[in-house]
């Protein structure tokens, strides 16, 4: 994992990450099978770590802001783990190529955007509100990826926040009585 999020993708052949974690290629070998076994162990991590943050958000109790933030800072403390952007730029990297479990990775993170919408608005006229959170994280995430390194995203958050406490606020305008 660190291999990937320090060095790229590229970089994780199967004999430096060996080197780096200080093991035989054979101990990967007899662990995960072959390198595509050890990225998969390393898609499955972070996914499984991204569905199980979500899934203990609990925001009844809250307020509408308050919802948003919770939703909003537990979707990106998942999102930007080191485990989570590993996985992320192994999922970019092999483009599916891994096989049938990347797609039902994908298939899971769709999945886990309905539960965040659910989260959200239990209006089915908001559905789309999750997805351009997810968006706009993946988008702040990928920024962070080609920079390499961590960044202050405070001032894209409370953007993100109070754009969509507006727009769940929002009174049925002329667009929306169309």
């Amino acid at each position: 994992m660190r291999c990937i999020t320090e060095e790229g993708f590229g970089a994780a052949t199967a004999k430096h990450v060996a080197e780096r974690a200080g093991v035989t290629w054979g101990v990967i070998q007899y662990h995960f099978g072959d390198r595509n076994g050890l990225l998969m162990a390393v898609v499955d991590d972070g996914v499984a770590a991204l569905l199980a943050s979500l899934s203990a958000v609990d925001v009844r109790e809250l307020g509408l802001r308050e919802r948003i933030e919770a939703v909003v800072d537990t979707a990106w403390r998942c999102y930007a783990s080191p485990t989570s952007l590993a996985a992320f730029e192994i999922l970019r990297a092999t483009r599916g190529s891994l096989g049938e479990q990347s797609h039902a990775h994908l298939l899971q993170m769709n999945d886990a955007i309905s539960r965040v919408g659910r989260l959200v608005s239990d209006d089915p006229a908001d559905a789309g509100v999750a997805e351009v959170i997810w968006a706009a994280l993946r988008g702040i995430v990928l920024a962070q990826m080609i920079i390499g390194g961590p960044f202050d995203w405070q001032a894209e958050r409370r953007v993100l926040i109070d754009m969509v406490v507006r727009y769940l606020h929002r009174e049925p305008g002329p667009l929306e009585e169309r």
